[in-house]
Formats: C-alpha cells, structure tokens, sequence
C-alpha cells in the first residue's frame, strides 16, 4: 500500500503573549493508505496538535506534511477547506450535529460544499446511514436519538464523500462503555472496507482496538508501534 500521509520534521510553535509553547517538537510519520492507527499521550503531549494538522484544521510552523501526493503544510485557508472537504472525514468526542437538522440533512451537509445536486447528495446521503445501520432513522433530529446513535451519525458523515482518511478524536468521549464498543465495531467494519482510520484517543483500552499505536510526549513521538493483537469484540454492533 502507498502512503497517504507523510510528515517531515513537523513543529508548531504557539505565540502566548510573550511567551512561546512549543507544542510539537519535531515529528515525522508516515501512514499507509488503509492502516488503522491511534494518537496516545497525555494531556499537553501534542497528539491534538498533531491531529489538527494532519487534518488540515491548522499548519505546522515549520517542517512538510504531504497528503495523498499533495503537499499541504503551506497552503492558504481556502485551500486547506477544499482539501478537507475532499479528503477527510471527521468525527468529533461531541458529535458536532446541527440541531434543527434531520439526519439525512446532517449528512448530506459536506455534500453540499461538494457541489451535488439535491438528489444525488440524499441518495449518497441514504448510503452512508445505510452502512452505519440507521437508515430506518433518516427523519429524526439528533435530540431524538440516543448517543450512540448520534455517532453513527456523525460516521455517516464523515463517510459521505469517500474521504481519503477517517481523523476521529476521542469518538467514544461521550458515551457509556457498551456504546463505545459498538462503535469500535463499526470503525473495525469499516477499517475491513479499506479506510484509512486515525484515532486520538486517551483511553488504552479504545487505542487497542487499532493496528497501529504512537504514543506522544511533550511534543516528540515516544514509541510507534504495531499492535499484534487488536481488540475485536463478540458484542453484535446494533443501533439501540
């Protein structure tokens, strides 16, 4: 498999006032198109920092990240929205649905950045609910859903554009323990697919459910390594 991420010597530096927080160091990885991997550290270690770049929300000071064949360390805001509109699908620890939308509208949303028509975005729309198990759920607002249901959701989304990489940051953040598993399911079916997934989480027992875990501290890369034997759950994924 040919990578789809590659970091050079990434470092962010953060003005405070008078004061600068170097809040990664010096970072180089790589990521294969279709590895599952899980961002670990402790609070302050840069693993969001880290995330905030890979996932074109923010530039590195100095240093390269390329994205399937793209370099993007350097490229203006309009540009980084265009490629994180093409190339990566986001789940958040709080869902971040909107409100007064269904979930086929949630869904269908990156779509309409994407320039679909209407009818085309509600028929991919339908698929992505389709592949998380809710399609039977298409007209409900999210306060009408339980929170595992509104994570699937939100994986609905950020499956709808056939994104390069899945970024989840702490997808299991908000909810129960039987909940979170069921969810790991649904990454590990998806990871099965062929996505790429890549996970902050804090949790060890969330992060074993990856191939793949690197560990952070005080900005620098600790350990990367490969984790022989992955979670797999017998819990049957449901949607509650």
């Amino acid at each position: 498999m040919g990578k789809i991420i590659e970091t050079k010597d990434i470092k962010k530096t953060y003005v405070m006032g008078a004061e600068k927080v170097q809040a990664l160091k010096s970072v180089t990885i790589d990521i294969n198109k279709g590895e599952y991997v899980a961002f670990m550290g402790p609070s302050g270690s840069g693993k969001s920092t880290l995330m905030n770049i890979i996932g074109c929300l923010d530039t590195p000071t100095a240093g390269n990240y390329v994205l399937n064949s793209k370099d993007v360390s350097h490229m203006s805001e309009n540009d980084l929205a265009e490629i994180r509109n093409k190339e990566i699908g986001f789940v958040f620890q709080t869902f971040n649905l909107l409100p007064r939308a269904t979930c086929l509208e949630n869904v269908a949303l990156p779509l309409i950045y994407a320039g679909f028509s209407k009818s085309d975005r509600e028929d991919k729309a339908f698929l992505a609910l389709k592949s998380v198990g809710l399609e039977d759920r298409i007209n409900h607002k999210p306060n009408e859903l339980s929170g595992g249901q509104r994570q699937r959701v939100a994986i609905a989304r950020a499956l709808v554009n056939d994104p390069s990489i899945i970024l989840a940051d702490e997808p299991t953040g908000n909810l129960d323990s039987k909940t979170s598993y069921d969810i790991m399911n649904l990454f590990d079916e998806l990871h099965q697919k062929g996505n790429t997934i890549i996970m902050v989480t804090h949790e060890d027992d969330i992060a074993h459910y990856a191939h793949r875990i690197v560990r952070l501290r005080d900005g620098l890369v600790e350990t990367d390594q490969k984790n022989p034997n992955p979670t797999k759950n017998n819990f049957q994924a449901v949607s509650e």
